[in-house]
Formats: structure tokens, sequence, C-alpha cells
């Protein structure tokens, strides 16, 4: 009834449109350094060309130490997003090289500055341009506040020194708010986006979480159950043969009597374990409902049960609760397998003096249901199985696709289905 592990998350394609988001917004962040780079960062510079050679030299080497500067923020972005998210430290030494890249786009930026190689506006884009690529990575490194304390700092030395070399009031002044808007720009597209992927990596985590603490509570329910069947048995056979020691030695013809009753429980024990493996220790439709119900519900999907009070449930003959019973286990085990399902609705009703079982799922994937060669040697499980078993009894299965993203499966059984239970099979450790 369980299933593998992995059949209880919400499916592959949950984790895989994860990734597509954590994806894009690595690409979107390690994207924006080199479109303000080949924007604000370079249109500027083409005024150096007519300010001689010393300013075309400074303009140069301005953008081959900002592009040096970009190809190290896309390096650190990733080691950044683990350390936001906890994962594992970010190196600091990582930091150096562009600590003291920045430090000499900034002294670049002065000398432009000092030697009159760019006008006014195109210096304030440089300074939107300048602390962008190093602030990307930082900003997921420190807190909020150390982040905003370190770009007010920064922006306090090279206000600084624009005004040494006795850049104009308005200037200093749009250098002032480039250096704001690409501060605050970093903060709330880098940060918001890291934070989100934190709160979806951790959720998926939780889901994970939550199928290992559903797999280990079936292993207790089934230690259990090897527990009640075993327990008495092997006490009785320790008690009657120590009996039958007894009685041997002291020549009683009982003795004899004694190990034929060990033989039979032994025998009979035997059987109960080969039973409590294939799942059929008194396995009926009410208890197969009440399992699905919460092993779906335990791997985080909704599950509701319709009719199971009714006729065409308590009052059902038993082969044909033996034979739904079936039908519900093999179809919960494809839900949690197969597609990204969130609700799962089982329907009992009876028509037209048959039984008939619906389960249908949303989120179906393209091999939901797919179940006919899943099972083990014999058509244990999965969906051949299932219409051998009912069509011994008069009944049949249907599955396929139900339109609008539904998959459904219904098993149809006569009540006049012949009584005794239908030949089980065998069921592989997996489908356990």
């Amino acid at each position: 009834m369980i299933g593998r592990v992995r059949g209880w998350r919400r499916g592959w394609q949950e984790r895989t449109k994860l990734q597509r988001i954590d994806l894009y917004t690595r690409v979107t962040l390690c994207s924006l350094p080199w479109v303000f780079l080949l924007s604000w960062g370079l249109l500027p510079l083409g005024a150096t060309l007519d300010h001689g050679p010393v300013a075309m030299a400074l303009g140069a080497a301005f953008f081959a130490v900002n592009a040096v500067q970009c190809v190290l923020s896309n390096r650190n972005v990733a080691p950044a997003f683990a350390h936001y998210r906890g994962a594992e430290p970010f190196p600091p030494r990582r930091l150096r090289l562009p600590a003291a890249l920045l430090a000499v786009l900034t002294g670049l930026l002065v000398a432009l500055a000092a030697v009159g190689g760019i006008d006014d506006p195109g210096l304030s884009l440089l300074v939107l341009d300048l602390p962008l690529a190093f602030t990307v990575p930082y900003v997921l490194l420190v807190p909020v506040r150390t982040y905003l304390l370190h770009c007010a700092a920064f922006g306090v030395v090279v206000l600084g020194l624009l005004a040494a070399v006795g850049a104009p009031g308005g200037l200093l002044f749009g250098a002032a708010v480039s250096l704001l808007v690409v501060v605050l720009l970093v903060l709330v597209s880098t940060r918001p986006s890291a934070w989100s992927l934190t709160v979806m990596w951790q959720a998926e985590e939780a889901r994970d979480m939550q199928a290992r603490l559903a797999v280990a509570e079936e292993r207790l329910r089934f230690g259990r159950d090897m527990h009640d069947v075993l327990g008495r048995n092997l006490a009785v056979i320790a008690l009657k043969s120590e009996l039958a020691v007894e009685l041997a030695q002291r020549g009683n013809a009982a003795a004899v009597d004694q190990m034929v009753e060990v033989q039979r429980i032994a025998r009979a024990s035997q059987q109960e374990v080969r039973d409590v493996v294939r799942g059929y220790r008194e396995a009926d439709l009410p208890t197969e409902l009440l399992g699905a119900k919460g092993v779906l519900e335990a791997a985080g999907i909704t599950c509701t049960v319709e009719g199971a009070d009714g006729p065409a449930g308590i009052g059902a003959p038993p082969a044909v609760q033996a034979a739904l019973g079936w039908v519900v286990r093999e179809a919960a085990t494809n839900v949690l397998r197969h597609g990204d399902p969130r609700v799962c609705v089982i329907r009992l009703t009876t028509t037209a003096g048959a039984v008939v079982l619906e389960v249908e799922n949303d989120g179906a994937g393209p091999g939901a249901g797919q179940g006919d060669g899943s099972g083990a040697a014999g058509g244990g499980s999965g969906l051949a199985g299932l219409r051998e078993r009912l069509a011994a009894l008069g009944g049949s299965l249907e599955a396929g696709p139900a339109g609008d993203g539904l998959f459904r499966v219904t098993a149809t059984v006569p009540l006049t289905a012949p009584g005794g239970r239908p030949s089980p099979g065998t069921l592989s450790t997996e489908d356990r």
C-alpha cells in the first residue's frame, strides 16, 4: 500500500518546476551586471574618444576591469545563494579580488572626473554601474542593515573623492542619487528572490521529510503486525517444546503429541507471516479505504472517501469487498507514484446490481495509471493483475484520462459474485 519512498512526493514535476524557478532567478541575477555594463556602463564611455588619449585609456581600463568584475560576480552568485540558505558558508577569500577591483574602478572613475574625460551626465551613469556587480552577491552575504551601512560608507568615499577632484555640486548630487538607486535596486531584486527560493526549497524538504515519516510509520505498523503474529505463537512453541522435553525424559508418550502440536503451530505461523508480507492479513475494503486515505493525506494529497458506509461498502459480499480492496490499494499506489496529484476522490456506488468503485485524481502525469507492468510476477499488482482478479468475479476495470487533467480508475463488480477471496497472487517487497 505504501509503495516507494519517492512515490510519496508531490511528484517529480513539482521539483522540476522549482529547479526551473531557481535557474531562472540565478540567470537573471547573473545577467543584471552585464546588462548594466553594456548599456549605462558602456555608452557614456564613448564620450572619452573626444577628450584625448588619457581619457580613452582610462575609459577602456574602466570597461575592462568592470567586465572582469562581472565575471567574478557571476561566479560568486551560486556560493552566495548557498550561504544565504545556510547550506554552506561563503569563503571570505572569494571577496578579496572583487573588493580590490571595486577600489580600482573607483579610482578610474575619479581619474576620469579629474581629467575631464567625460561629461557630468555620463559620469553619473558610470557611478550607477560602479558597485552593481560587487553588490549582487554581497547583499546575500550580510544582513540588510550591514549592507546598507557599508553601501553608505562607500557612497561617502566616492562622493568625497569626486569632491576632492573638483566635481561640481550638480554632479555630486547626481552621483548620490545614482548610488542610492543602484543600492536599492540590488537590495529589492536579490534579497526577495533568494528568500522566495529558500522558502520553496524548505517546503520541498518538508515534503520529503513527511514522506520519510510516513514510511517510518508504515514500518512500525508492519513491525507491530509481525510481533502480533509471531510473539504469541513463538511463546507457545517454546513452552510446548519444554514440556515435550520433560515428558520425553520421563518416557511419557504424550511428548509426541506435544511435538505434533509444535509442528502445527510452526506451520500456522509460517502461513501467517506470508499473509502479513503479502498484505492479506484481515485485509478488507474498509481497511484499505482507511489506509489509502491516511497514506495519501500523509503525502500532502487531499483525499475524500464517499459511500464507504453505504450499501456499496459495508453491504457488499466479502468477495466483492476483497476485490475492491485490491483496486483501492493499487489505485492509491499509482496516485502516489505518477503525476502531480493534489486531490483524490474515492467513490463507492451501487448501480444495476453491481458495485462501482471510482478513484479519481488530478495532476495526472504522462505515465499515470500505467501499472500493468509494475507489479510482481503473476500480476500481483498493476492494472493487468487487477483486471484478472475482477474478471474472476465477473467484473471489469477501466483506467484512463477523464479530462481537465483528471485520471480515473473505475472498477465494476457484480453483487452476485461468488464467495471467497480472489486468488491472491504475490506482492513484491517494493510494493508494500
